[in-house]
């Protein structure tokens, strides 16, 4: 079936070119907005987003992105997102929801730039340690995904693995191997 969703999701893709043209900030603000829009246990709204655009905080951001990341460093706009476990739920038997509720979030950024026709990659690669200290981050917080946002770059501001791995044909594996239905199937 196809549907609005689904052709958005289709159109995500994890590019990292990306140009250091800026972003507006009607469209940054459809992004902040579509993250506020996140659904969240009993609506805490857990999550936090360090937004980064000017020159000098997005300096001190990408100091904080991995070398294997530097296509990242070209971005006109960057997202730390963080939050803490007494922001949200906490079930009696351990389950702490703000990750969860951050990544909810970010889903919702991506699919907004997607729709906007901006880049949103999101990745682990950076320290959050930097990103504490940086930006006066208490410890209790953890910082969890960078997303760096704008356009679409030239594929060739990439080295030659991440050109390669930018144009493949974008993968999934079958929906039997993570969806089970009814029952539990242990793989092979």
């Amino acid at each position: 079936m196809k549907t609005a969703v689904i052709d958005l999701l289709n159109k995500r893709y994890a590019w990292r070119a990306i140009s250091p043209e800026p972003v507006e900030e009607e469209k940054l603000e459809a992004i902040l907005n579509a993250a506020q829009l996140s659904a969240s246990c009993m609506n805490k709204q857990s999550w936090r987003f360090m937004v980064l655009t000017e020159p000098e905080a997005l300096a001190k951001g990408r100091e904080a992105v991995a070398p294997g990341n530097y296509w990242a460093k070209e971005a006109p706009v960057l997202l730390f997102g963080f939050s803490k476990p007494d922001l949200d739920c906490a079930m009696p038997d351990g389950r702490e929801y703000h990750g969860f509720s951050l990544g909810l979030a970010a889903q919702n950024i991506m699919l907004q730039a997607t729709e906007l026709d901006l880049v949103a990659r999101p990745m682990a690669g950076f320290m959050p340690k930097k990103v504490h200290e940086a930006f006066g981050i208490p410890d209790e917080y953890t910082v969890l995904v960078c997303i760096a946002i704008g356009y679409k770059g030239e594929l060739e501001t990439l080295n030659k693995g991440h050109q390669e791995t930018s144009t493949a044909p974008r993968t999934r594996q079958p929906l039997e191997k993570n969806f089970f239905r009814n029952q539990f199937k242990e793989e092979n």
